[in-house]
């Protein structure tokens, strides 16, 4: 069993940064695939941005360029770095941990309100 949980929501003027922080407990971190996704009012959470335990990373065509994932195994943690925040990046995000190209674990998620 893996539990996540996320930190580093709040409240943020267009063009502002945040950065979210999602620690996991359990030894089995390092192996499993770490990804965000968000949620607006609304509509289906979608995803956002991930991770494999190569390092290589992935992210929605919304968010490139603006917002960049990394993980320290060391500390079971991942991490993702937001830049240049537009309103509509306004959302729930949570953080999941998959395996086998599902997610079987996820976080219960932090605002983000980015205000224009």
């Amino acid at each position: 069993q893996v539990q996540l949980v996320e930190s580093g929501g709040g409240l943020v003027q267009a063009g502002g940064s945040l950065r979210l922080s999602c620690v996991a407990s359990g030894r089995t971190f390092r192996s499993y695939v770490m990804g965000w996704f968000r949620q607006a009012p609304g509509k289906e959470r979608e995803f956002v941005s991930s991770i494999f335990a190569s390092g290589s990373t992935y992210y929605a065509d919304s968010v490139k360029g603006r917002f960049t994932i990394s993980r320290d195994n060391a500390k079971n943690t991942v991490y993702l770095q937001m830049n240049s925040l537009k309103p509509e990046d306004t959302a729930v995000y949570s953080c999941a941990a998959g395996a086998g190209g599902s997610w079987h674990y996820w976080g219960q998620g932090t605002q983000i309100t980015v205000s224009s």
